[in-house]
């Protein structure tokens, strides 16, 4: 047996001692067998902090305890629900697949690797964790955070988000997983990560394997994991006009493939740049959204903004009276105490959340 091997075997037996000795993380899916209660905390916490994720995922099980409970919900309430998580593509697959599960396979939840994996918007990731935690079926889950410990702890220098370091890593997290205890390994190692082997301040003076870890051993730690060239930032800069008539708002869903999609909005006029007010009225009235004279503008917000993973937007909001109503394709013409039943992207809720009276 060489080197290699028994420090693998080595691996695994110490990061098994530190969960039964030192690891005391809770979290209410810990030791859950449920797939569906599984599924679903895995959904939420895609591209989610915990401490935000922990929230929806009691909201979520008390307003749908069951899939079929879900599978039953009105696509607008789950919606509301999950607004302020952002990413809404996880909220559309959740929908998509618990309809799926219920009408499809009777509401029996798939309990294989392969099976789980086909459903849409489940990963690599998320079929290990649901497979290994609910069926203790023998798969090695790699998310950031074992991505970071495997990386340090083995000193592997290929950019974990490319093809070939993904590949080699998947490959080495699977010969060190305890495949009779798949479930309690898998969760062992993400908490290490979360709580010993952390993206900033380590606690490696508290660390069972900093007498063998290649970052520690040699000062790294800072270095590890390495990280590819990251994508451009796109800006796109949203312009939205409230638009009131008679005490209402004139509101409309998002479509098509772009962010936010089955989302609500005010009247949106977006450019490449920052405009001045009076460019963006004149767009407006070409559009004839209203016309000269039909409106007076009561207030133009402050800057807002919000980072996306790929996308930076920046934007205001205008708010103006109407002399007369607008007729436009989907639009919806709303009292302010009505706008709470709608789910409105993170953007928008920012603006409204500061609005007394919009969402009570």
């Amino acid at each position: 047996m060489g080197i290699a091997s028994k420090h693998k075997i080595k691996f695994t037996q110490q990061l098994l001692r530190w969960d039964k000795e030192k690891n005391n993380r809770q979290m209410p899916w810990k030791g859950e067998k449920d797939p569906y209660k599984i599924w679903l905390s895995e959904i939420i916490l895609q591209q989610t902090r915990v401490e935000q994720g922990l929230g929806y995922f009691k909201k979520f099980l008390s307003q749908y305890p069951t899939i079929h409970k879900l599978a039953a919900a009105k696509d607008e309430r789950v919606f509301k629900l999950w607004e302020g998580l952002g990413y809404y593509n996880r909220c559309r697959n959740l929908l998509y697949k618990a309809r799926y599960i219920v009408k499809k396979l009777k509401g029996k939840f798939p309990e294989t690797y392969e099976e789980i994996l086909s459903l849409k918007g489940v990963g690599t990731y998320t079929a290990a964790a649901i497979a290994s935690f609910a069926f203790n079926l023998p798969h090695a889950v790699v998310d950031g955070n074992v991505l970071r410990v495997l990386a340090r702890v083995f000193g592997i220098k290929k950019p974990v988000d490319s093809a070939a370091g993904k590949k080699y890593i998947s490959k080495l997290a699977h010969e060190l997983l305890d495949k009779k205890q798949a479930g309690l390994y898998n969760q062992a190692i993400m908490d290490f990560g979360a709580v010993v082997c952390r993206p900033l301040n380590p606690a490696c003076s508290d660390c069972v394997f900093k007498n063998n870890c290649y970052a520690y051993q040699r000062n790294v730690i800072g270095g590890l994991p390495v990280k590819g060239k990251r994508p451009k930032i796109k800006t796109r800069w949203f312009y939205y006009f409230i638009m009131e008539y008679r005490g209402r708002f004139y509101i409309n869903k998002r479509t098509g493939n772009d962010i936010w999609k089955n989302l609500y909005e005010f009247i949106l006029e977006e450019s490449n740049s920052e405009l001045p007010i009076k460019e963006l009225a004149a767009r407006v009235e070409k559009q004839g959204l209203p016309g000269k004279r039909q409106y007076r503008i009561l207030s133009v917000s402050r800057l807002y903004n919000q980072q996306l993973s790929h996308q930076h937007i920046q934007g205001r909001f205008i708010h103006i009276k109407l002399v007369k109503p607008v007729k436009l394709p989907g639009i919806k013409a709303v009292y302010p105490k009505q706008l709470a039943r709608y789910a409105f992207p993170k953007f928008v809720h920012s603006y409204l959340a500061e609005k007394s009276g919009y969402l009570s």
